[in-house]
C-alpha cells in the first residue's frame, strides 16, 4: 500500500462538478491499493500517517501530529500509484489491486482512520475526480507499506 501524504491549509475533491470531500488544516492522502495489501498494511499506514510529526508546534518546528493538531483528512484512492514505469513509456497497473479487494481495503483505510476520532472526507472510489489543495510548505511524503522507499 502506498501513500502520498500532503500537509495542506485545505484540500476538496470534487465529481461531476460537485463537490463530494472537503478539509480545512490537515491532510490529503492519495492511496494506492497493491494485490498483496491487506489489513495489516493498511494498519501500518494509518497509525504512521496519523502521528507523523510533519505539522508546527509552538516553536515553528515539525514536531506535532495530526492527532496533535487536531488536523481533519482527506482519502483519496489512486490506484496509479502502483504504476510501473521501468519499461517502455506507458506505465504498467499490473500491481495494483482488482477494484474489489482495493475498494475494501480503502474503506477499510478510512473506518481505522475515524475511529481514531479524525474528522475524514473522502473521493469516490473509482470516479473520475478533480482534487484541489493548497499544500502548506509545500510538505509532501511518500510511504509504503512494504517500506521500498
Amino acid at each position: 500500500m502506498r501513500a502520498v501524504i500532503q500537509r495542506v491549509k485545505s484540500a476538496q475533491v470534487i465529481v461531476n462538478e460537485n463537490i463530494i470531500g472537503s478539509i480545512g488544516p490537515g491532510l490529503l492522502v492519495l492511496l494506492g491499493i497493491s494485490r498483496e495489501d491487506n489489513c495489516e498494511d493498511a494498519d501500518y499506514l494509518v497509525d504512521k500517517t496519523i502521528n507523523l510529526r510533519i505539522f508546527d508546534d509552538q516553536y515553528g518546528k515539525m514536531n506535532s501530529s495530526l492527532l496533535d493538531v487536531g488536523g481533519e483528512m482527506l482519502i483519496v484512492s489512486q490506484f496509479t500509484l502502483m504504476a510501473d514505469c521501468r519499461k517502455g513509456r506507458r506505465p504498467s497497473f499490473t500491481a495494483a489491486a482488482e477494484p474489489a479487494e482495493a475498494k475494501n481495503l480503502y474503506q477499510y483505510f478510512i473506518e481505522r482512520v475515524k475511529e481514531k476520532e479524525i474528522a475524514v472526507a473522502v473521493g469516490e472510489f473509482q470516479a473520475l475526480m478533480e482534487v484541489g489543495l493548497i499544500n502548506h510548505g509545500p510538505v509532501t511524503i511518500l510511504m509504503d507499506s512494504k517500506k521500498v522507499f
